[in-house]
């Protein structure tokens, strides 16, 4: 009955949505999130299927949709789904993370109503909660440019998501009671290609012809390198960005990080290897597929191309090399080039530092020496419903504090329009990669060493790449220009789950004083309320 009542609601937000805004197509997805018995590298695990489906079924979608997905939780536990660069304009209530969202219940259902305002790409969504996107419940996304909107490239003739990353034998529950212990994650047991090992996949294309493949790295622990044996890439989009197009022969991907490539089948007509491998480890991993060609002559030959494994250098070089294409359109009509990013004001400097600390004898992962630990109620909620003794903004420094680490539910505050800049600097011996929910930034720079300001003149400030997921090397910074143009809480996280889940997030509060419908919506009809927001009223319909 509760969940006929919820269905009954949505349906009826969606008509009267529709009728404000009839312009905007609408696309229904409706979900149910199970157990199942996978065997991605041989060895039976608990998995976590959408529709019965591993990986999970893709959204696609046009630029502006309004997508509709009413997810079933008939797992045995709490269940969040999250979009992985999908910026969720004005609509924090939608991502679909603990910091914004109550978990779904055992046995309910929420439907989320997204819209893909004003974005193009590729992406992705997870299942957010615990480790569970160690067990499965991702799927890729699609988002297509309006049919008016031109394409700085012919129509391909087919395309592919691959949806690849580290993968480990033991079941979710078992990994995450590893890091509850206080101890990190061992090393992966294997790679995977949309939910398979070595040779489990095979993607068919007619030779002479082109095709898009889009990629994202959805792994726990570990940078990847994508290539295609005796195939050129056309790099043209990254993360909804269409980018400078430049030709390359392998491509690293670090964690939670999209692209899309263009390659035309122009060899002699017989099967290639797909491969991916771990790069910046000790030990490296590899899985293939198959590019079969529709008139192939005969099958793989020859051990899997080799790619890079632990040189820096040569990814680093590759990373600044990915840039925007000027001319190009993005979602709408004007061109990427027209947003004069270098010519913005910055009007704070934000430096985040991650660290490794030991708190209270485990092994725990910090931001600015700051451990986050989830509070008891999702922030959103509290600060809609002004819950005193959640967070506070402000228990987080802008700056390293260079103490050691502690536990804190973690919050940075920021201002409604105002544009900064963010450092990532990375003082490890590891590669980290970063996620900005609800927003896209500018990566005007990355080097070895410490940042300092005299960074600043090596800046790129006139065409790098707008993305939402960035990496920092070893002993090295990151720098972002990033427009604070979504009001909401978002937040801000490693995407090596292991990192994130022991404490490497935090929250960015984007504040605006109007609290008007223009700068964000207000809380949906539908939100589940937990914690200390139990029993609050939502609005009326």
């Amino acid at each position: 009955m509760v969940q006929i009542r919820s269905l009954v609601w949505s349906l009826m937000v969606v008509l009267l949505t529709m009728l404000a805004n009839g312009e905007d197509p609408y696309r229904f997805f409706t979900w149910n999130v199970t157990y199942g018995d996978i065997y991605p590298l041989g060895v039976k695990q608990q998995g976590i299927l959408i529709n019965g489906q591993f990986p999970g079924p893709r959204i696609e979608a046009v630029t502006n949709d309004n997508v509709i997905v009413s997810v079933t939780n008939s797992l045995d536990e709490p269940f969040l789904l999250s979009w992985n660069g999908i910026q969720q304009r004005r609509n924090s209530w939608q991502d679909g993370v603990y910091g914004t969202n109550c978990p779904i219940p055992p046995g309910q259902n929420f439907t989320y109503i997204l819209q893909f305002k004003d974005q193009i790409g590729s992406f992705f969504y997870f299942p957010s909660l615990a480790l569970h996107k160690a067990a499965g419940g991702f799927g890729g996304i699609k988002i297509d440019s309006r049919p008016r909107i031109p394409v700085p490239f012919p129509q391909p003739a087919g395309e592919f998501t691959i949806l690849t990353g580290d993968w480990f034998k033991q079941n979710h529950t078992d990994l995450k009671a590893i890091l509850d212990g206080g101890h990190d994650l061992p090393f992966p047991d294997g790679l995977l290609i949309n939910g398979r090992g070595s040779n489990g996949f095979t993607f068919t294309v007619d030779q002479g012809k082109t095709y898009r493949f889009r990629l994202s790295n959805v792994g726990l622990t570990t940078s990847i390198n994508f290539r295609i044996q005796g195939h050129k890439m056309l790099l043209v989009e990254a993360e909804g960005t269409h980018t400078l197009q430049n030709t390359y022969s392998s491509l690293d991907i670090h964690l939670g990080q999209s692209y899309s490539v263009l390659v035309t089948a122009d060899q002699p007509g017989q099967d290639y290897y797909i491969v991916v491998s771990t790069r910046f480890t000790s030990q490296v991993l590899t899985a293939t597929s198959i590019l079969h060609y529709s008139n192939s002559a005969g099958s793989v030959s020859g051990p899997p191309p080799g790619g890079p494994t632990i040189q820096i250098d040569w990814s680093l070089n590759q990373a600044r090399s990915v840039r925007q294409n000027l001319t190009a359109s993005g979602p709408r009509p004007n061109p990427q080039g027209s947003y004069h990013y270098g010519l913005v004001n910055t009007t704070r400097t934000i430096r985040l530092a991650n660290s490794a600390p030991v708190i209270n004898g485990k092994q725990r992962y910090a931001v600015n020496s700051v451990s986050f630990i989830p509070a008891d109620t999702p922030l959103k909620l509290a600060d809609y419903f002004n819950i005193p003794g959640v967070f506070s903004p402000g228990t987080i420094s802008p700056n390293p504090t260079g103490g050691g680490g502690y536990l804190q539910t973690s919050v940075m505050a920021a201002d409604f329009r105002s544009f900064a800049e963010v450092v990532f600097e990375n003082s490890e011996d590891t590669v980290q990669s970063w996620h900005i929910d609800g927003h896209f930034f500018f990566v005007v720079g990355m080097d070895g060493g410490q940042w300092s300001e005299s960074s600043r003149l090596s800046y790129n400030l006139r065409d790098t790449i707008s993305r939402c997921t960035v990496q920092v090397y070893p002993k090295s910074w990151t720098a972002l220009y990033m427009p604070m143009d979504n009001v909401g809480m978002w937040n801000i996280r490693s995407e090596n789950w292991a990192r994130q889940y022991l404490g490497q997030q935090f929250y960015l509060r984007v504040y605006s004083p109007a609290n008007s419908w223009r700068d964000e919506y207000p809380i949906p009809k539908n939100a589940l309320v937990c914690g200390r927001a139990s029993g609050r009223k939502t609005r009326p319909l």
